[in-house]
Parts: C-alpha cells; structure tokens; sequence
C-alpha cells in the first residue's frame, strides 16, 4: 500500500512573513487503480483561516498532479468555523483549477484542542475522462458524485437532511429522520439506483443521546420498507456498514447523511458484501440497523467499509465502563478482527474518524496507536457524543487492502 506525506516544498507553498500552520499533516493513500484518499489532520492549536488554506492548498497539489476529482468531502470544524473554511477552499482548489463547486458535508464538533478546523477526508478518483465523474442534483441543489469504475457505477450523496425550509410546523426530529431518508431513497431512484444499492452510510445527529433510539425506531421502520431488514432466519445480510455520531450543522437540522451506493451489471463489476464481526453482537439484534462492516471487491483491491466501532461485546453489552484506555483498546481489537476475517489490518486503513467524548482523550488515543505501531494513522480527531452516554471513544473507517492476499469466502 503506497502513502506519501505531502510537504509544504512539494506543493510550492510560500509563508514569508505569515507564520506556517505546524499540527496540519496531510496523508494520501492509493486505493486501488486511478483512486486516492486524502486525510488532513489538524493535531493542534491552529487559527482557522490559516489552517484550512494550509490544508486546502495541499490537497489542491496533490489533486491537480494527479488529475483526480473529488467524490467524497467531509469537513469537521466547529460550527463558526465554517465560512472561514469554505471560503479558504474555494480559494485554494480554484488556484488550481479543481472544480470547488461540489457537494460538501461539514460536520460541527470542536477540535480536540479547543475551536477551528478538526481536518478533512477526501476520496477523489481519476478525471482523465471527463464524463467519468458527475454530479447528483437534487433539483437546483448539487448532493452528491457520481462515477463510473471496474464495471460498475457509484453514488456518492452527501449532507442529506429532512428538515423543510420556510416550513410554517416546528418539525420534530423523527420527521425530519422520516423524510431524510425518503429523500436518499428518491433521489437514487432518480439516478437509476436504490436503497438496496447502499454500501454504506454516515449519520450525523444532533444531541444524538437525547433521540438515537427515536432515530433507530424511524431507521428500522424505513429500512423494512425498503426490504433491508432482516427477518426471522434470513441468512443474507442487507443492511448497510454505516456511522451513527453526534454532529451539527449550519442548516440546524437534526440530523444529516451521507452514503454511497454500488450499482453494478449482472456478471460484471464489483463484488459487495455486508460482513458480521465474530467479536461483537450484530447491531440490528439491539434495535440498531446496520451491518459491522461492508467490503466492495473490485479487481484489484477490496475497500473494506468499517462501521462506527466501540467497545461492544458479543451480546451487545458496553464493555470497560468509566476507563477510557480499557475502550480504546477494546475497539482496535475488534476492528482488527473485523478486517483480519478479508486478509486486512489496522495498518491497511486509508481514512478514519476518531470521535473522543472529552477532549483530553485525543491524546491518549494518539499514544496507544502509537505503542499499536500507528504512527501515522490517517485520522482526523473530533470532540462527540457517541450513541451510549458510558461509550467514551469510536472509531469508523475505510480499509484498503490488495486482492489475493486471502481469500475472503466471495
């Protein structure tokens, strides 16, 4: 697996007289053949505007060297941040001429280190062709990417919230839910895709421990209409890999997605599979709905889509209650034995989210991946609530590892 640490020489950056962002690293991983991911992290105490122009300019280089677009962009940052950020990367992409008018999804959580930009994660694939990567239009409004790869098309939607604007009812949460997630569903169908095609989804709720099991009621209602939900012996596993986070937005939604979706020919394309974890409990067995992981199989690498992971046991409990090195711990080993069962480990991971209840925890997440041989895990850090109010630390993450290393039961 090949990564490459961008340097501020390598993008030709000049800082005289402006002092030079010093926490800002900047990690780009090969997945596959003509696809990237790009993780900027944010370490430590840096002022916004400073930070983002930093990170934006290298990962305009780093674009533009290789003719790629973008597809997927998640940015964290707290909530006042974002207009600074924003106009910073429309200034940085547009210097290179990367189109800078794409669909985005910014997630409000603070920074470990107190206010500003938290990072950034891009996946960009190839743009050599330039009707080989496209975007999704929900009317007026751009949502999302859309591309053709190894036999098959993929959707990317992104920042897709129910609430109505100008609406004249106070909508409550389960009714923004309700029509957030008919609204993903319309709109593949109108890109000639489905429910049924989803991989993997991101859920970002606000004060997601005041509603998540309001939210699973909607979710699980929704997802039986889909026909994704699993019934009494139903071997196949239909429902999607997916993160459920407290997050905010600009909109103040309750809540917002993001998914990506694998439509492929008979006999042809990718190969997907939703996957169980031999040392955790199936989510959807306690009320939540979604599968351990997915992994898309192309012809040369699998990406293994990680779900949001903590410290769960194999019947569902919370495990090392009140110690947050005893959760850290507990949550890297069960995603190691999640990708080790597809031939994978911690090490092949190309882009991750680690989500701290409290802000001090950042940094003893840093050394125990550190002392697991992670040092440059590609990570951006934020401050959030996870679904339990006991868990005190989750990771997701998107895995990369080459085909024929193990055979994975296709």
């Amino acid at each position: 697996m090949k990564t490459a640490e961008l340097t501020l020489k390598e993008v030709g950056l000049s800082f005289k007289g402006v002092r030079r962002p010093m926490n800002i690293v900047l990690q780009c991983r090969e997945a596959g053949e003509g696809q990237v991911f790009l993780v900027a992290s944010v370490s430590g105490e840096e002022d916004a505007a400073p930070a983002a122009r930093d990170v934006y300019s290298r990962i305009a280089e780093a674009l533009s060297s290789r003719e790629m677009a973008i597809v997927h962009e998640r940015i964290f940052g707290s909530l006042w941040a974002e207009a600074v950020v924003l106009r910073e990367r429309k200034a940085a992409l547009s210097a290179q001429k990367v189109p800078a008018d794409g669909p985005i999804t910014y997630i409000a959580s603070d920074p470990p280190w107190g206010e500003g930009l938290s990072g950034v994660i891009i996946r960009a694939v190839s743009a050599v062709r330039p009707d080989n990567v496209w975007t999704i239009m929900d009317g007026e409004t751009p949502c999302g990417r859309g591309w053709k790869h190894d036999g098959s098309t993929y959707l990317v939607l992104q920042d897709i919230i129910g609430m109505q604007y100008n609406s004249e009812k106070d909508e409550s949460r389960s009714v923004q839910a309700r029509r957030m997630l008919d609204r993903a569903e319309r709109i593949l169908r109108e890109n000639g895709a489905s429910y049924l095609d989803v991989v993997r989804t991101w859920f970002y709720l606000s004060d997601i421990l005041d509603w998540y099991a309001e939210f699973n009621k909607v979710r699980n209602e929704k997802y039986g209409e889909f026909g994704i939900m699993p019934g009494p012996g139903d071997r196949d596993l239909l429902l999607p890999a997916s993160t459920g986070i407290r997050g905010y937005t600009l909109s103040g939604a309750a809540a917002t997605m993001d998914l990506i979706a694998v439509v492929g020919k008979a006999g042809s394309g990718p190969t997907v599979k939703q996957l169980t974890n031999t040392a955790q409990l199936d989510a959807f067995r306690y009320g939540s709905a979604f599968s351990r992981g997915a992994i898309i199989k192309e012809h040369d690498v699998s990406l293994i889509e990680v779900s949001g992971t903590a410290a769960i046991d194999q019947q569902g409990k919370t495990q090392f209650v009140g110690d947050i090195r005893g959760q850290i711990n507990c949550t890297f080993d069960k995603i190691e034995k999640l990708l080790e069962k597809e031939g994978a480990g911690l090490k092949d991971i190309a882009a991750a989210t680690v989500f701290v209840k409290r802000p001090e925890y950042a940094g003893i997440f840093r050394d125990m991946a550190r002392d697991r041989g992670l040092e440059e895990f590609p990570a951006v850090c934020i401050v959030a609530d996870v679904c339990r109010d006991e868990l005190l630390f989750e990771i997701d993450a998107e895995a990369v590892v080459k085909n024929g290393i193990k055979d994975s039961g296709f």
